[in-house]
């Protein structure tokens, strides 16, 4: 799935499948994308399962179950969450493109791509119909990618946590 790519497939199914609305689309690009947020947590999951951590939790006779739910997914939340915010971010622009080119949501849905597509011969004219939904587009993928950027500083259980004087002195009671 990973080596054939997204827009084509995308291209092909959004044109065979005509006005299935825009749920429909979601889902088909969540199913292309999942493989390669799952190559990653593998990854992640292989390289945290070396730690020192995991084999304390194991000494101390922690079943795989916690050792799983415990451990090792809290510490490997951060790349699922980035990597989730990434693919998001991916996949509104491919179905901006698809319905740019034609391929993606049909009116009387309504899609930024579409948008595009409809001022396209005004740009000369009016050129601020192009930008707005191009901007917003922008500013969508950049508030996704901030979210997880937020959502990972939030979750991380490695990254220090800036303690005030008040819980210190309370934290030494």
């Amino acid at each position: 799935i990973q080596t054939v790519p997204t827009i084509i497939i995308a291209a092909v199914i959004g044109k065979a499948a005509g006005k299935v609305g825009p749920l429909y689309l979601a889902l088909f690009l969540g199913i292309l994308g999942w493989t390669g947020l799952a190559r990653l947590v593998r990854a992640q999951f292989l390289q945290l399962r070396e730690m020192e951590f995991v084999d304390a939790a194991r000494v101390a006779g922690a079943s795989n179950r916690r050792v799983i739910f415990k451990h090792i997914l809290p510490n490997a939340m951060g790349i699922i969450i980035v990597v989730g915010t990434l693919l998001m971010s991916s996949a509104i622009l491919i179905e901006t493109g698809l319905s740019y080119l034609g391929f993606g949501i049909k009116p009387p849905d309504v899609s930024l791509g579409l948008l595009i597509s409809e001022y396209q011969g005004t740009f000369n004219i009016s050129p601020w119909l192009f930008w707005w939904p191009g901007a917003l587009i922008v500013a969508i993928a950049l508030c996704v990618n901030f979210i997880g950027d937020g959502l990972r500083d939030a979750f991380d259980p490695r990254q220090e946590r800036n303690i005030s004087r008040k819980e210190r002195s309370n934290a030494r009671k």
